[in-house]
């Protein structure tokens, strides 16, 4: 399997996982916390060995030059190259520049976008995972507060037994003449 198409099986991989995830109530500090949770137990689950805030090849703009770059989330794989996350719920393009970079340096980069929609794709080979939140303004002074609640696509609820012989019974119906109550 090429790097293209393995990158593409994690970004499904890691969107299924996420499609997993339901809260409500969070700051965005919070959702992206949560996010990045999910990510680390995620690349756990597939028995890798993860590393929050791991060091990325690209160094930081001026004046934080004497500082590393971190990526939110490293993944070292036995059985392949490293697959490095980044989760966002703007559209930076200094994530998508350090994540194109990274990709140029043989891991398999993937961008987790979250938010209310209208998610910018990133230039190849990063691969984006998009996770819609919902959010509401958050009482005075709070900033916005965000809400996931997958769909779960429930059947529908079963009907009342028809009764029986399959006889249908009239409901009486208020007439405009009787009074209401």
């Amino acid at each position: 399997m090429d790097g293209a198409q393995d990158g593409e099986r994690l970004a499904a991989s890691l969107g299924r996982s996420l499609a997993r995830l339901t809260f409500a109530g969070l700051t965005t500090d919070a959702v992206t916390a949560r996010i990045i949770d999910a990510v680390v137990a995620w690349g756990r689950d597939q028995g890798w060995r993860v590393y929050r805030r791991a060091p990325s090849v690209v160094p930081p703009p001026p004046p934080l030059s004497d500082r590393r770059s971190v990526l939110d989330v490293g993944c070292a794989r036995a059985d392949g190259p490293p697959v490095v996350v980044e989760v966002d719920h703007t559209d930076r393009r200094r994530t998508w520049d350090k994540l194109a970079a990274e990709a140029g340096a043989g891991r398999i980069a993937i961008w987790v976008r979250w938010g209310p929609g209208r998610f910018g794709a990133p230039p190849p080979p990063v691969h984006r995972v998009t996770c819609q939140v919902d959010r509401r303004p958050g009482p005075a002074g709070a900033g916005r507060l965000h809400d996931r609640t997958p769909d779960r696509h429930l059947p529908p609820p079963a009907h009342s037994a028809p009764p029986a012989g399959g006889a249908v019974l009239p409901l009486p119906l208020p007439s405009a003449d009787t009074p209401t109550p």
